[in-house]
Parts: structure tokens; C-alpha cells; sequence
């Protein structure tokens, strides 16, 4: 599913949020949310987390690329071994996608910001 900005959604669950924060000492709380709580798509943002073996595999794919037809044959098929050790950590990491995270505007004035978009139902 895929949430626009201004689309009206509601909570598929209840969503517990808690944050470490405390005055004087004192935790102060959790809030919770329930199921149904309704809002409004303020943001949408797309974002994929890399991780070292994919920004490697970038790297050496990129230098392969570029400048493979002109590297030392021992060179360049120590670049390509390098290159396919990394592939499965590439394939992985094109098959999940982008995480989609949302900002919304809660009808009572709540707002939750970088929520993954499956926490939310069109309304």
C-alpha cells in the first residue's frame, strides 16, 4: 500500500509510544493510541536503509564498471570475485524495497512522524 499526502488513514492497531524522557527524575508516561484513531497524511517519505555489504557492492560495481576494461586481468577478476560475494547482500536489498515512513496528523491533535506506512488503513 502506498499513502499519499492528504490522505485520510486510521490506525490499524493500537501503537503503544514510549520515549525515555524524564523530569526531575521521574519517567513521565507512555501514551497509547487506539485502533481506529483517525488523521491525516501530512508526509510521505521514502527511504531504504544500506547497509556495508551494499555500499561496498556499489562501490566495487561502480569501479568494475568504469574502469574494469583497463585494469590487469588478475586484478579485475579479483574485482568480479569481490563483486559476486556481495550480490546476494544487492538482491536482498532490492527486493525489500523502500521503507515508507509517514507523517500524520491526528484528528485530537497528536502527530506521529516517521511511522511505517503498514501501521495505517485508508479511512
Amino acid at each position: 500500500m502506498t499513502l499519499k499526502a492528504g490522505q485520510r488513514v486510521v490506525l490499524a492497531a493500537d501503537t503503544r509510544l514510549t520515549d525515555s524522557a524524564e523530569v526531575s527524575g521521574v519517567v513521565i508516561g507512555f501514551l497509547a493510541l487506539a485502533a481506529g484513531t483517525g488523521g491525516t497524511v501530512e508526509q510521505v517519505v521514502g527511504e531504504q536503509d544500506e547497509d556495508d555489504d551494499v555500499r561496498e557492492y556499489e562501490r566495487l560495481k561502480s569501479l568494475l564498471d568504469s574502469f574494469g576494461d583497463g585494469m590487469p586481468p588478475e586484478s579485475r577478476k579479483q574485482l568480479e570475485e569481490k563483486v559476486r560475494a556481495l550480490e546476494p547482500a544487492w538482491t536482498a536489498f532490492q527486493e525489500r524495497g523502500p521503507r515508507v515512513s509517514v507523517r500524520v496528523r491526528f484528528d485530537n491533535g497528536f502527530i506521529l512522524d516517521g511511522a511505517h506506512e503498514d501501521a495505517f488503513v485508508p479511512a
